[in-house]
C-alpha cells in the first residue's frame, strides 16, 4: 500500500541516558558541552528543524529528567512532546520512549550523543519508507573500510568475512511503527538483547534497506572523538 507524505505522522525517539564512564566524565556525557552546548542539543537541532517530524521523545536517566527539559527549555526546542526516564540498557530505554509514541507511525531512533546527524538522513530515511512498502526499516551508516576479523574466545582468527557486504550501522535508524513495537514486545517476551533496534526488527524476519551516511557521522563515545569537532576536521573523513 502507498502512503502519501501527508498520512502518517513521524516521530524521533533521542538516547540521552549514558553514563559517560568512557569520556572520563562525573555527569553524563549527553550534557557535555561542544560550542557552548550540550552535544543532545546539537543533535536535537538537526531533527526540530525536519518539517516532517511529528514529535520527539527524549529518553534520559531519570534523576535528570527535569534538567533535559531545562535544557530543551532554554535553547528552544519545541517538537520534544515528553522527556522519559531510561531503563537499565539502551534496549530498555526505547521501550520505555515506545509506549509514548502511537504504531501508526514512522519512528526513527537517534543517538543523543551523535551530533553530526544530517537533515537527508531524516528525510530520505522517511521518503524510502513511503515509497517501498515491502520494508520494515531503514539503516544509516556506512561500508566498512577495514578488514574485519571473526576471532573465538582465545582471541584467534576463525573468519573473515568479505568486506564488500559489510555495513556499519550509524543512527538515525527509522522504522514502520507497528514493526518497531512488535519487535520490542517480542523482544522483552523473549528476553532478547540486541545490538541496536535494527536488530529486533530482523529478529521477527523484518526487511530493512539502508541509507549511506557519512564516515564523521560518529557516536561521541571516548575523548578522541572531540577532536573531529575543531575546525581542521570539519570536512569529511
Amino acid at each position: 500500500m502507498y502512503y502519501s507524505n501527508a498520512e502518517i505522522n513521524y516521530y524521533y525517539i533521542v538516547a540521552a541516558a549514558g553514563m559517560g564512564r568512557r569520556m572520563n566524565l562525573s555527569y553524563p556525557k549527553q550534557f557535555l558541552e561542544i560550542e557552548g552546548k550540550p552535544i543532545f542539543i546539537k543533535t536535537l537541532e538537526v531533527i526540530e528543524k525536519n518539517h516532517r517530524v511529528t514529535g520527539i521523545i527524549v529518553v534520559t536517566n531519570k534523576e535528570y529528567i527535569t534538567k533535559v527539559k531545562e535544557f530543551c527549555n532554554f535553547f528552544n526546542i519545541t517538537k520534544v512532546l515528553d522527556v522519559v526516564g531510561g531503563g537499565i540498557r539502551r534496549q530498555d530505554s526505547i521501550y520505555n520512549a515506545l509506549q509514548q509514541i502511537p504504531k501508526d507511525s514512522i519512528i526513527g531512533v537517534q543517538d543523543g550523543v551523535r551530533p553530526f546527524i544530517e537533515d537527508k538522513y531524516i528525510e530520505d530515511s522517511y521518503v524510502k519508507l513511503i515509497n517501498e512498502t515491502n520494508l520494515d526499516g531503514v539503516v544509516v551508516g556506512v561500508p566498512v573500510k577495514d578488514t574485519i576479523k571473526v576471532i573465538n574466545l582465545d582471541g584467534k582468527i576463525v573468519e573473515t568475512p568479505e568486506r564488500d557486504l559489510l555495513f556499519a550501522a550509524q543512527t538515525p535508524q527509522v522504522f514502520r511503527g507497528e514493526a518497531l513495537h512488535k519487535s520490542y514486545e517480542m523482544a522483552k517476551k523473549q528476553n532478547f538483547l540486541g545490538t541496536d533496534d535494527s536488530t529486533l526488527i530482523e529478529k521477527v524476519g523484518g526487511v530493512v534497506g539502508t541509507i549511506l551516511g557519512s564516515y564523521k557521522n560518529i557516536k561521541i563515545t571516548t575523548p578522541e572523538d572531540l577532536l573531529i569537532f575543531s575546525k581542521e576536521n570539519k570536512t569529511d573523513l
